[in-house]
């Protein structure tokens, strides 16, 4: 859909506030050890905000590592279980810590935002969270640069992927999660098929909702689910800005990311591993802090459900094989890529 004048202006106008707005939170974060000197041209980049995800990173930067990230970029948000001090070991790590509001700062995207004019401009990024696993096409045989190339010869500055929640057959504290373990020996289970789509107007994305979590704690309020849709991974431009975590950016045409003229765009996933041996306690602990959008409705319906013995495993569960498999049912796409 086409905006008008009016609509065009208010975007550009919602972005410069974004912009601004990232200006004035750079104030709230201090470097504890920045290496991004050592950044170079042509690196792809990936960035994140955290707070006590210690037991997690091992694996996160030895799978990321492995698909050919080159330098990392995080805000550690008030941690107190190791995790400023494990990353400022790394070699290949910048990181910034903040005891500020994480709700305040739209939930950490205008942390981001900063970091994202100051050193991704010009930059592949790709922006995740520390229990998401971005996959794409070809991605057990090609490094994300292969990806990154062949978008920058198609002319194409951003990449969509759809959240996948992942989980275990099993209860969650049925097998607990070891530090440096791949999440997916426990969580390899998914909904195939129970998805919605819609086209937002103003944004011009794709909004998804569904998979295991509206299945089970959104039932009675399918339109309140989580948003599964996000365009991680962006050839970065110091003009751009994120509207709501990674679900959709400004300028408006870099969420037209699954169809154009001419056919389907590729597109990847991002292998949501949230739901191990670690998220009772964690998501009552955000319960508590009420950090998160919407006065943490979200959490306040996994504290429930789980209170209530809810189990995310069901007979139309599928065991995820590669992303073959997911391009098979229609999550994920190679598009024109060969």
């Amino acid at each position: 859909m086409t905006l008008g004048l009016v609509g065009r202006y208010g975007l550009r106008l919602k972005r410069k506030q974004f912009l601004l707005r990232a200006f004035r939170k750079r104030r709230e974060l201090s470097a504890v050890a920045d290496r991004t000197k050592s950044i170079r041209r042509n690196d792809v980049l990936l960035f994140c905000t955290l707070r006590n995800e210690r037991i997690r990173l091992p694996y996160f930067l030895e799978y990321y590592r492995g698909m050919g990230i080159n330098h990392f970029l995080f805000v550690e948000n008030a941690s107190d279980d190791g995790t400023r001090e494990y990353l400022a070991d790394q070699p290949d790590v910048s990181i910034w810590t903040t005891s500020a509001s994480y709700k305040r700062s739209r939930f950490g995207v205008d942390w981001l935002g900063w970091l994202l004019r100051t050193y991704g401009d010009g930059h592949w990024t790709l922006v995740v969270d520390a229990d998401e696993f971005f996959i794409y096409p070809f991605c057990d045989t090609r490094p994300i640069q292969a990806l990154t190339d062949w978008l920058d010869a198609s002319s194409v500055r951003s990449f969509s992927a759809m959240l996948l929640d992942l989980y275990p057959r099993g209860g969650l504290n049925s097998i607990p999660y070891r530090e440096g373990q791949d999440p997916l020996e426990i969580t390899s289970w998914f909904d195939s098929g129970n998805y919605t789509f819609t086209r937002n107007t103003e944004f011009g994305h794709l909004w998804i909702q569904g998979g295991p979590r509206a299945r089970l704690f959104f039932r009675d309020a399918p339109e309140r689910a989580p948003a599964l849709n996000k365009i991680p991974l962006v050839k970065w431009d110091r003009r751009y800005a994120y509207v709501s975590s990674t679900h959709m950016l400004l300028p408006r045409g870099l969420n037209r990311t699954y169809d154009r003229e001419g056919g389907e765009l590729a597109s990847g996933c991002l292998l949501h591993a949230k739901f191990i041996s670690t998220f009772p306690e964690k998501s009552v602990e955000e319960l508590e802090r009420r950090q998160h959008y919407a006065g943490s409705h979200e959490y306040r319906a996994y504290h429930e459900g789980l209170h209530a013995g809810a189990v995310f495993w069901c007979e139309a569960s599928e065991r995820y094989t590669g992303w073959r498999q997911l391009e098979i049912l229609g999550l994920m796409s190679k598009g024109s890529w060969v």
